[in-house]
């Protein structure tokens, strides 16, 4: 059985980011949290050398309505964000607070918000809004935007000016005859200059938005 990160180191004093590095980096997600007793649902996501980098542990996948945060930890287990679904959204949205910023005081501004491009459509397009009011939001244009499949594990995600800062895609293993792996485990391709905090936020809430199951199929 293929390994599906390259490592299983727990030092997190290292983390390779994908700000600092000059060519794009590939980091494995896996829908499995790094808590191992039975019951725990959630992320882990390893960064190109294999160290735990960001996790999710006992991630909740009741309706959005029942939701309410959840937690982007960092590899050691400190929270860094909250992602909380907006209540009746025709858009799905969902928005990202700082930890540090107290918040359980709804009169600070989220981070990012992100939202379904379409009501009525069946598409995973979505627009990610960086430091924005919800009175902004019609007429700003999206600081990032998600186009592609998600569910089927095939989607990138572009800035305002159209450039690819990252990419989702099914993940191969290592060796033998290639075989797809199951949808709970894929790559994720950074760009240079990217803030994976960010991108990794997106995964999760992506996760949320798209809730429909695919099962893989074997590549001859």
């Amino acid at each position: 059985m293929s390994r599906i990160h390259p490592t299983e180191a727990k030092n997190t004093d290292t983390i390779e980011l994908a700000s600092t590095s000059n060519r794009p980096t590939v980091w494995t997600v896996w829908k499995k949290s790094s808590m191992s007793f039975q019951g725990t649902d959630g992320f882990s996501i390893f960064d190109s050398q294999g160290k735990l980098a960001f996790r999710v542990d006992n991630y909740s996948r009741r309706h959005k309505y029942l939701t309410r945060e959840i937690l982007l930890l960092d590899g050691a287990g400190k929270p860094l964000l909250a992602l909380r679904p907006q209540i009746l959204s025709m858009h799905d949205r969902w928005n990202a607070y700082s930890i540090e910023d107290c918040p359980n005081d709804k009169s600070k501004v989220p981070i990012f918000s992100v939202r379904r491009c379409a009501i009525l459509q069946n598409t995973d397009s979505s627009e990610v809004f960086i430091g924005c009011s919800k009175t902004d939001k019609n007429r700003l244009i999206p600081s990032f935007t998600i186009d592609g499949c998600f569910e089927k594990r095939c989607c990138r995600i572009t800035d305002s000016k159209g450039k690819e800062v990252a990419k989702i895609s099914r993940k191969k293993n290592s060796g033998g005859v290639p075989v797809m792996l199951s949808d709970d485990v894929f790559s994720l391709i950074l760009h240079p200059g990217v803030d994976c905090q960010i991108i990794m936020a997106l995964v999760v809430i992506m996760d949320r938005i798209c809730h429909k199951s695919f099962t893989p199929k074997m590549c001859h």
